[in-house]
Order: structure tokens, then sequence, then C-alpha cells
């Protein structure tokens, strides 16, 4: 619904103003010998620029955030659970192997199933955070008594890196489900129409010159649009982030 509030208001100023405009014409018709000003006409396309061009940092801003919040998490959820592989050298000998086991099945997991799902924006489902329980209780020690003091240690340490996995992952799957807001779309949408349609209509004379400024600013803005729509979807584009924290560390 946000989307479409916007674009009635947006649609209701814009036909409000185009009435005190028709209004005024009617009312106040111009003096014979009058000519029209440009200076009005410039100023408002100037508005506009400004504006749109705030709007275009704005929307850069957000998904470039996103995007780094999610790399910085995929980056955090990997380390973590790669600290919790080593450690495992230092638990008792029947506890090792299944914690090196239940972590390069999260990893697997994580990288063949979750990753095309936040490609999709997809919910990943409990089966993840399942298998991250499972890596905790393989974690824990059993037989605390009979525990050496660094075993011990090595133990507590482990459950503070899966917590850190666990953040990470929270901090990933939040990130995968973030979205530019329709409003700042319509934003990008609008604001490139009129501001091209104001190159057509005003300020330049020379055909050729206003042939080039057209097509360059078109082109700007479209590319401006395209890489927001390519940084808003953080996991499933070619400027998406990529698995290669797990695999580097779990490779297949």
């Amino acid at each position: 619904m946000a989307l479409l509030e916007t674009l009635v208001v947006v649609f209701g100023v814009a036909f409000l103003a185009s009435l005190a405009v028709y209004a005024k014409t009617r009312l106040f018709p111009m003096r014979p010998g009058e000519e029209p000003r440009e200076d009005v006409a410039e100023y408002i396309s100037m508005m506009v620029s400004v504006f749109y061009a705030l709007v275009l940092g704005l929307c850069l801003v957000s998904v470039w955030d996103n995007h780094t919040t999610a790399d910085d998490e995929v980056r955090a959820e990997a380390s973590a659970l790669h600290q919790t592989y080593l450690l495992a050298d230092s638990l008792p000998a029947a506890q090792q192997q299944p914690v090196r086991d239940a972590a390069r099945s999260y990893a697997a997991y994580v990288v063949d199933v979750e990753w095309p799902r936040m490609a999709e924006r997809e919910p990943l489902g409990p089966e993840g955070w399942a298998m991250l329980d499972r890596l905790r209780a393989a974690g824990q020690l059993h037989g605390s008594g009979t525990a050496t003091t660094g075993q011990q240690i090595a133990a507590q340490e482990m459950l503070a890196q899966i917590g850190y996995v666990d953040d990470a992952r929270r901090g990933r799957e939040a990130a995968a489900q973030e979205r530019l807001s329709e409003v700042l779309w319509a934003g990008l949408v609008i604001g490139g129409v009129l501001t091209v349609s104001f190159m057509f209509l005003f300020g330049i004379n020379r055909s050729a010159t206003h042939i080039i400024l057209v097509m360059g600013l078109s082109g700007f803005i479209a590319f401006t649009v395209v890489l927001i729509s390519q940084l808003d979807a953080p996991f499933g584009t070619s400027l998406g982030v990529a698995p290669d924290a797990f695999t580097r560390y779990f490779p297949a």
C-alpha cells in the first residue's frame, strides 16, 4: 500500500498544480506583446534535478549499506564456524569427529541449499537452525568431571564461537530479506522521467548538443537504476555476495 499511497499523493498534487496553472492562465491572461518567462522553467528544472540527485544518493547509500552488512555477516559466520571446526582438536577424542562432521554439514547446507533461497528472497526454513543446534550439542562435554582443564576451556570457547555463528546467521537472514523501499523506487522512476523530460523541453536550442546531453543523462540514469537494482539483491546478482567465505574454509 505504501507505493499506491505515494503515487496517489504525487499525482494528486500534480493534478492540483495543473488546475492552478490553468486557472491562472484563464483568469490572468498574458498582455499583448508580453513574452513567457523561461527563468521559471529553468528554476523548476534545476530543483527537480537537485532533488532527484538526493533521491539517487539516498538509494545508493541504502542498498550499499545492506550489501556491506550482508558481506560482513557472511564472513563473520564462516570465520566463527571455522574456529569451531578447529577447536574440535582440543575436545575428547570421541567428540572431535562429530563436531567436524556437523560443521561441514552446516557449511554445505548453507552453500548448496540456503544460498539459492536467499537469491530468490525465499525464507530459509528451520533446517539450518536445527543443524546449528546439533553442532552445539556435539560440542558440549558429556563427562565434564573427567575432562581436562584444557578441554573444558576449549568447550567453552567453542560454545562462544557457535553463538557468533548464530548471531551472524540472523544478520545474514535479515540482509537477504531486506529491500529498497517502494517509495524510493517510485521516486527513482518518477524523478528520472521528469529529469529527462525537462531536458527535452527547456533550456537547449542546438539540436546536436540537445541529443548528446539527453542521451548521456538518460544512459547515466538507467545505469544508476540498474546498479541500485543489482545491489538491492545482496545474494542474487553478479554483484551479490558469493559463498566464497564458506567454500574457502570448507571446500566441497
